[in-house]
């Protein structure tokens, strides 16, 4: 049987569906959360908040931590919270300790995005290519990715007050910080070790992207760069966020075709108008305890 969402499609390409206002934002509501045990099981990511330099220009340090050792694996003084940053970052982590199960990051940039399915941005699409999941804290409720932001507040009073002179400067800072942070200040949480104690590189080492394979499915598309799909003379708005990315379609009804991205489906379109209406999203919270920081 056809998906509900399959049908809808059908309907109101006959003109059977009242239309309604409806955002083609999406609304952040947070993901499931993993009660993690072990190094690299879970890394935690965000930006401390921007603060000025004594050369007037802002610096916006992007963390990431490993959640179950407390380990500090980068913290870097960037001059911006644009993904092309976030991505140098990241894959120079990734080449130095191997990949994660997970990471967990708020709903804001680059990590997120409030236009694209799912919330999904290049930069998480890219993190679901390499095998890691994404978790997403409920907006508003920090305390989920509390020893983040605990390392933050002590990050915040022993390396950026006073600030440093200009970037520079202010990394080296930063890489006295994480050594301190590392390997010389014991933590209580982890009964008096240091992080250095607990932590080890992950044994999924980062060897760039597989490749995609579609074989249920009836043809793949590569994304373009503006985010469409291009079938025949038919332009599809997907997103951006997939730009340069193979999907998967499958025709499941008369010109309705769903759209897979990995093992995820997307959504459906209807290539006779051209609409797109997304799939249930497979990231969506589950009612469970909260987890623990």
């Amino acid at each position: 049987m056809p998906a509900i969402s399959t049908v809808h499609a059908v309907l109101d390409r006959h003109g059977l569906v009242t239309r309604g206002r409806r955002s083609a934002r999406y609304h952040a509501e947070g993901t499931g959360l993993s009660t993690p045990t072990g190094p690299n099981d879970l890394w935690c990511a965000d930006y401390k908040g921007e603060f000025m330099l004594a050369d007037r220009r802002y610096c916006y340090p992007l963390t990431i931590t490993d959640f179950a050792s407390r380990y500090l694996l980068c913290c870097d003084a960037l001059a911006t919270t644009r993904e092309m940053y976030a991505f140098t970052v990241f894959e120079r982590v990734f080449k130095d300790f191997g990949l994660p199960l997970a990471i967990r990051t708020d709903n804001g940039t680059p990590f997120a995005s409030n236009s694209a399915f799912f919330g999904l941005s290049q930069l998480s699409v890219w993190w679901l290519r390499l095998g890691i999941a994404i978790e997403r804290i409920k907006p508003g409720n920090p305390q989920q990715n509390g020893r983040h932001e605990r390392m933050h507040l002590t990050l915040k009073k022993e390396a950026t007050k006073p600030p440093a002179k200009n970037f520079l400067q202010q990394q080296a800072k930063f890489d006295r910080f994480i050594e301190c942070y590392n390997q010389e200040r014991p933590h209580q949480a982890l009964n008096m070790k240091y992080p250095t104690e607990l932590y080890r590189a992950s044994p999924r080492p980062y060897r760039g992207l597989p490749e995609l394979d579609y074989p249920l499915h009836d043809r793949i598309v590569t994304v373009t760069s503006c985010g469409r799909l291009c079938i025949g003379r038919r332009k599809i708005n997907l997103s951006r966020a997939f730009a340069g990315q193979d999907v998967g379609i499958k025709e499941v009804a008369e010109k309705i075709w769903l759209v897979t991205f990995m093992h995820y489906d997307l959504g459906f379109f209807d290539h006779e108008t051209g609409r797109v209406e997304c799939a249930p999203n497979p990231f969506e919270a589950q009612v469970l305890p909260m987890s623990p920081v």
